[in-house]
């Protein structure tokens, strides 16, 4: 019989095991298509319900009903009307479709709740990951990304199988992508309040069954990821999973009874001391996995090794990921939790990235997850954010960023262990970024009241879209700038899909809920002269390796210089004037076109005007339309970067 929860194939038939301590019964039910053929009775087992069933083969569709108390000011929420998804399932036979009946004691809901499909999906030792630290994440929302890609088959757009058409590789290559960041493909529930506003999820960060891909994103399952992550493999591309163990779809106790609530509410969430009918809702979600339980530690391990043994994954993004070490009030990454994750012999040499942050007590931990883990640095964000928005005295702040953020993560270790970037799926796209000073999300039917309000963004001069050629020529000269910064950052580098061609989202900062056109990526739109600038700096940061290390540089001078426009040396009082809009970075680094030593110049002038950089020696001007040598200096236009190499 299963040693553990979940559903295993055995030669005779199938063992059946599920976590549900306080329920009086379960039942199995088994189904022929839509219709149930059996409801066996499980056997209790401690606090597992167990059952081995003969002659079921691979393909069964399954679904669980627990019996016991309705009682949800104790935290009982059994109903067996209530047709339940096996927390472990890894695949299901339909989505997930939102109903009010799912919140009704007693209403049924076999009709609209997926089953489980019993799988036995092969494993292997998966081979090293072939993303590290230093390399360029590539944030991507399958369908939004390839809906309307020209190129690739009607029949898989909006799928998992897309991304490993020959033409979504070439952009991936031409971007000198390290690994595609896939937003959550495993199976999500729409927020009650959507539908009737005629509005979807389209970002996937609501999920019920951990485990299972969503057939929406995924409809060959296992297997179709499987391959997707082979083929971008063998072009040298690793891929992330981004996963959500902070919360479920079954929200707050207005919500839906799906999974989890119905078999084992009291220990899945977390709630109040002593108040086990209020949840804690420190995910801004309705409820928060108590990720410090036994049962649900295991679900999310048990979760991670399925899709690094069944698929291949090089890693995983954990969304609001202060939850995974919560205990109690406090946040404690030298816990239990962390021990098991950083210890898993499947797991140890995986990639980890936390978004660093939640909404509860203490929930900004930047830099104080476990060593192993990246981060994204939204402080090194905002701080390019200023930068280049025009902010006074950013000089010093500025540098420390390009330097890979040593004021965050060198207390805690000798590596660069954040990632860098301008924007991601959550907020400003990058070129709204630089067309709007306010967010504008009517269209989610909130009002605008969803959202950052503070999104230290810029309009040059015209607040959305415009047909002034000379504020759109501004805005692309903006987000030039932005991305060399970016590129030019030491260390972990990611850029979210699309605003490498200037995508837009018509200033919605949150637009989770536009599963249409406001966020489906229009390549036929794509501005190519941003696209071409973003593959040449691709292209530099690929060259010289100095961009890609993760340690940080020592303080003799060796390793960089920091240089005023005028040539010489930056002293305190240069680093401490407000009025200072330029910086240059010369690096010492080994150019992999040559196998040689060189010296590596960022100019940056953040200036409204043009400036004249002085520097000794001659130059070559990195650049598509790079003229002959250059010695002594050069001007460089108003907010302008440029890169010159030095042998």
């Amino acid at each position: 019989m299963a040693a553990r929860p979940g559903a295993t194939l055995t030669a005779e038939g199938a063992d059946f095991a599920i976590h549900a301590p306080d329920a009086g019964l379960v039942e199995l039910c088994l189904y022929d298509g839509d219709t149930v053929t059996r409801r066996l009775p499980m056997d209790r087992d401690g606090k597992l319900h167990r059952l081995s069933v003969a002659g079921l083969a691979e393909g069964q569709r399954y679904g669980l009903r627990a019996h016991g108390v309705y009682d949800p000011a104790r935290g009982l929420w059994f109903d067996p009307a209530k047709l339940l998804v096996d927390p472990h399932a890894t695949e299901l036979d339909r989505p997930f479709r939102h109903d009010p009946r799912l919140c009704t004691f007693g209403a049924e809901t076999g009709d609209i709740v997926p089953r489980a499909i019993l799988r036995q999906h092969p494993q292997t030792k998966p081979g090293s990951p072939l993303f590290r630290p230093g390399g360029l994440i590539y944030e991507v929302a399958v369908k939004p990304f390839t809906r309307l890609h020209p190129d690739i088959p009607e029949a898989i757009r909006g799928t998992v199988a897309a991304l490993a058409h020959p033409a979504v590789i070439a952009h991936l290559k031409r971007l000198h992508v390290s690994a595609i960041e896939l937003m959550p493909v495993t199976a999500w529930f729409d927020e009650r309040h959507l539908p009737p506003l005629g509005l979807a999820n389209g970002w996937g960060y609501n999920p019920v069954a951990l485990m299972a891909l969503d057939p929406r994103l995924c409809p060959g399952g296992v297997q179709e990821l499987r391959s997707t992550v082979a083929a971008l493999r063998a072009e040298g591309i690793g891929t992330i999973l981004d996963l959500v163990f902070n919360h479920t779809g079954e929200s707050d106790r207005h919500g839906a009874t799906l999974s989890l609530r119905g078999l084992d509410n009291l220990s899945a969430y977390r709630h109040l001391p002593g108040d086990p009918a209020t949840l804690v809702n420190d995910t801004g979600c309705g409820n928060t996995l108590a990720c410090g339980e036994p049962f649900i530690r295991q679900l999310i391990v048990d979760c991670l090794r399925h899709f690094v043994l069944s698929t291949g994954v090089d890693g995983f993004r954990f969304d609001l990921a202060p939850i995974l070490f919560r205990v109690g009030e406090g946040f404690d990454a030298a816990g239990e939790t962390a021990r098991v994750l950083l210890s898993d012999p499947v797991l140890h040499d995986r990639v980890l990235i936390a978004e660093p942050w939640d909404i509860g007590p203490g929930g900004y931990q930047l830099g104080n997850f476990p060593n192993r883990f990246l981060e994204w640095n939204d402080r090194a964000r905002d701080t390019l954010r200023r930068v280049w928005r025009g902010d006074r005295g950013m000089t010093g702040a500025l540098a420390t960023v390009l330097a890979g953020s040593s004021d965050v993560f060198a207390p805690t270790g000798q590596e660069a262990r954040g990632v860098t970037f301008l924007a991601a799926h959550d907020g400003f796209t990058l070129l709204d970024l630089v067309s709007h000073d306010h967010k504008h999300n009517e269209a989610n039917g909130e009002e605008n009241r969803d959202g950052h309000n503070e999104n230290l963004s810029w309009n040059n001069g015209t607040e959305g879209a415009t047909d002034r050629p000379e504020v759109i020529a501004s805005r692309r000269r903006d987000v030039k700038a932005l991305l060399s910064t970016l590129f030019a950052t030491r260390g972990t580098i990611m850029l979210t899909a699309g605003d490498e061609g200037g995508r837009s989202q018509q200033g919605n900062n949150n637009a989770y809920a536009q599963d249409n056109a406001l966020t489906w990526l229009d390549w036929d739109r794509q501005d190519t002269e941003l696209t071409a600038h973003t593959a040449f700096l691709a292209s530099l940061r690929s060259r010289f390796d100095v961009f890609q290390q993760t340690s940080f540089w020592p303080g003799d001078g060796d390793a960089v210089e920091w240089l005023h426009p005028d040539g010489m040396a930056m002293r305190p009082d240069l680093w401490e004037n407000p009025e200072e809009t330029g910086l240059a970075m010369i690096l010492r680094t080994a150019d992999r076109s040559t196998g040689q030593m060189v010296r590596l110049a960022v100019l940056i002038n953040r200036a409204p005007q043009s400036r004249h950089f002085t520097i000794a020696g001659t130059w070559q001007e990195l650049a598509p339309d790079a003229g002959p040598a250059i010695s002594g200096g050069l001007l460089l236009s108003a907010r302008e970067v440029r890169f010159l190499v030095c042998a």
